[in-house]
């Protein structure tokens, strides 16, 4: 009896231990899917963080620097840009001595003029951009053709961002006091000319100055290339001689300031114009912020200035109306950067659409210039709320103050130096043209 009981344990242990058995080999019946932890490689890294430096002049005074690094660093906040002031005068040749040689301390330059572009070309200091570019998928033609201005050698060294144009400021207050009609947008030299002097009073002591000349050549002699024949490259400069002559005798009848007195008291256009007492003034765009700026500001006071329109530039006879000088300011990477890519992301993004609209709402004109951005520009507080001057924004034709070329520097530089001396009376207007041609023709041997 016990040895039954004994084999039947037996029997139930055995039966028990090959149950475990099977169980285990099945698993759970309601197996749970456990996901693995995350293995520290999976997070994601943190953008690295980037300094770019960037050559600019006045920085403090001119409002779409602080406005596009601002913008740009909501897009990138990773990235530090770091400005450095070389100042406006003479900014191209003091940045080609701080570009010379492989220790640039900069990664971004921004490019003032053609000329100064030219030697920075030449010198080889700045990245040729076209690989970027089409990396970037970049369509130039955005830019209305302005960038097959300054292409060199089928390469392209900067991205335009501000493209600005010459226009004619006037005081509304002092055509107003004589009952004289304002300026119109469809002007030709002669007009212009009769109307600065019915507007004048060159009584001393109360002068009232009908238009003002900046001492740039450009002021001058630029008038000329408005019928898009000529160009400062041409071997004959004769054409300046008509506009030369319709200067120099508004100044010598007091109907504008003479150069002497402009140049000795270095007297910048914008003080001149916010005295209140010059009905015109030939300037680029790049004075709307200023204007609306400085009036905002209470820098220039509003009895002198504040009430003011615009007007396209004046043309010669035959030459549509809307036809302007023009000038780019673009951006540049350098070739001793050890950040090009990102440098390049920062100079695509300014020239490019976000950028254009960051200008547009500071009262500039960017390079890809549209109906959209005039429309902004004209709507800001403080634009002149006429229509004629949202008319003015409107250009017909756009010709390069300085077109690119080879030695376009030492031409500019030609051009310059007689320019000065028949302003001051030196040289007379045919002595200064025949000077202008000698030396030029020399130079192109």
């Amino acid at each position: 009896m016990k040895k039954k009981i004994l084999g039947l344990v037996l029997c139930l242990f055995m039966l028990t231990a090959m149950l475990g058995c099977v169980a285990q080999q099945a698993g759970p019946a309601t197996p749970t899917a456990v996901p693995d932890a995350p293995k520290a490689t999976d997070a994601p890294k943190p953008e690295e963080k980037i300094t770019l430096k960037w050559a600019l002049w006045d920085y403090e005074t001119t409002v779409y620097w602080g406005a596009l690094v601002d913008a740009y660093k909501k897009v990138k906040p990773n990235v530090t840009i770091e400005h450095t002031d070389l100042g406006s005068a003479d900014y191209m040749t003091v940045l080609a001595a701080e570009l010379s040689g492989t220790g640039s301390k900069f990664d971004i330059v921004t490019i003032k003029d053609v000329p100064g572009y030219a030697t920075l070309v030449q010198k080889n200091t700045l990245e040729p951009l076209d690989s970027y570019i089409s990396k970037a998928g970049i369509d130039l033609a955005k830019f209305g053709g302005i960038t097959n201005q300054v292409t060199v050698d089928g390469k392209l060294y900067e991205l335009p961002f501000r493209s600005d144009f010459w226009l004619v400021y006037y005081n509304k207050d002092l055509f107003d006091k004589k009952g004289i009609a304002y300026p119109t947008n469809d002007m030709t030299f002669e007009q212009y000319d009769a109307l600065a002097r019915q507007v004048a009073d060159p009584t001393f002591g109360s002068e009232v100055y009908g238009a003002h000349y900046h001492t740039w050549r450009s002021a001058v002699q630029l008038f000329g290339v408005l019928d898009g024949k000529h160009s400062i490259l041409d071997s004959d400069y004769g054409f300046f001689a008509p506009y030369y002559n319709m200067v120099l005798s508004q100044m010598k009848d007091g109907i504008a300031m003479a150069y002497t007195d402009v140049s000795t008291q270095s007297l910048h256009y914008s003080a001149a114009f916010s005295n209140g007492n010059v009905a015109m003034l030939n300037m680029g765009s790049w004075y709307i912020s200023t204007m609306i700026n400085s009036l905002k500001k209470g820098d220039y006071d509003k009895e002198l200035c504040g009430n003011w329109g615009l007007v396209k530039y004046p043309h010669a006879e035959g030459v549509a109306a809307g036809s302007t000088l023009g000038t780019i300011t673009g951006l540049s990477v350098t070739s001793a950067s050890k950040q090009k890519e990102a440098a390049f992301d920062f100079v695509n993004w300014v020239s490019g659409p976000e950028g254009a609209e960051v200008m547009a709402n500071t009262g500039n004109f960017p390079a890809m210039s549209t109906e959209g951005v005039r429309a902004i520009i004209s709507g800001l507080e403080g634009f002149p709320k006429d229509a004629e001057s949202a008319k003015a924004l409107e250009v017909s034709n756009l010709y390069l103050e300085v077109p690119y070329a080879d030695k376009v520097s030492e031409i500019n530089a030609i051009l310059d130096t007689y320019h000065k001396m028949i302003m001051s009376g030196e040289l007379t207007v045919d002595e200064g043209i025949k000077s202008m041609n000698k030396d030029v023709a020399e130079l192109k041997k």
